[in-house]
């Protein structure tokens, strides 16, 4: 099938299993299999429980918003952050199709301040989801403006998170510094992805301030828990 045509599927196993996606059949086979990131789902099994919260920042087309929908149950709630609008409006159609109502969508990029920021949305060539798009400067050819929030904002006035999923393409030390108070005093688990040594040099070192011990997942993730 071309790259741009969508079809929708079901999830064939894992913990995800049955759950809908419209994917691109030949470029979204790992989404499809269930087996996107299975370091990042065995942790959320390991601790996410029936009526927790759930952030997932970056949460792309929903993969694991959906599976933590399932996971936190109906008494539990999900917050997906997603930058881009039309990845934004496909994660929109992933959760009706799915029947989620505890999945609130907001269609914002996650940041230090809340204000607008410029973002760089990927090439479908490149990323056919469109899972690469970051925050950029002022000026960046092809950059669209965004409204950012702070973490720290937002749940000054929607429930605090319980778990954090960060995966913002290098950008998860600005994420922090806009959460530091949710962190300090909701003491939430955070799963983040890492992009570079000097990204998990920083990150290992904001978290030991917080008071936070971390856990190498894999080469890509690591898991800070509260002492």
């Amino acid at each position: 099938m071309p790259r741009d045509v969508l079809a929708w599927v079901q999830i064939q196993r894992g913990p995800a299993q049955g759950l809908w996606l419209r994917l691109n059949p030949r470029t979204g086979g790992n989404y499809f299999e269930g087996g996107s990131e299975p370091e990042v789902q065995a942790a959320m099994r390991r601790h996410l429980r029936p009526g927790m919260t759930f952030y997932d920042i970056g949460a792309n087309i929903g993969f694991f918003s959906l599976l933590a929908a399932r996971m936190v149950g109906p008494e539990g709630h999900v917050v997906a952050f997603e930058a881009d609008p039309e990845v934004a409006q496909r994660l929109r159609e992933h959760v009706e199709r799915n029947h989620f109502s505890t999945i609130s969508v907001e269609q914002k990029a996650v940041w230090s301040k809340s204000h607008a920021v410029f973002f760089a949305r990927t090439d479908p060539e490149t990323s056919p989801d469109r899972g690469l798009g970051h925050v950029v400067g002022e000026g960046e050819a092809g950059a669209i403006r965004v409204q950012a929030i702070a973490l720290d904002d937002f749940a000054g006035t929607s429930r605090a998170a319980d778990f954090l999923k960060c995966d913002v393409e290098g950008a998860e030390v600005e994420v922090l510094a806009g959460a530091r108070r949710l962190l300090q005093e909701m003491r939430p688990i955070v799963l983040c992805e890492i992009h570079s040594e000097e990204n998990r040099r920083v990150l290992l070192d904001e978290f030991a301030k917080l008071g936070y011990h971390c856990e190498p997942l894999d080469q890509t993730h690591i898991l800070a828990l509260k002492k």
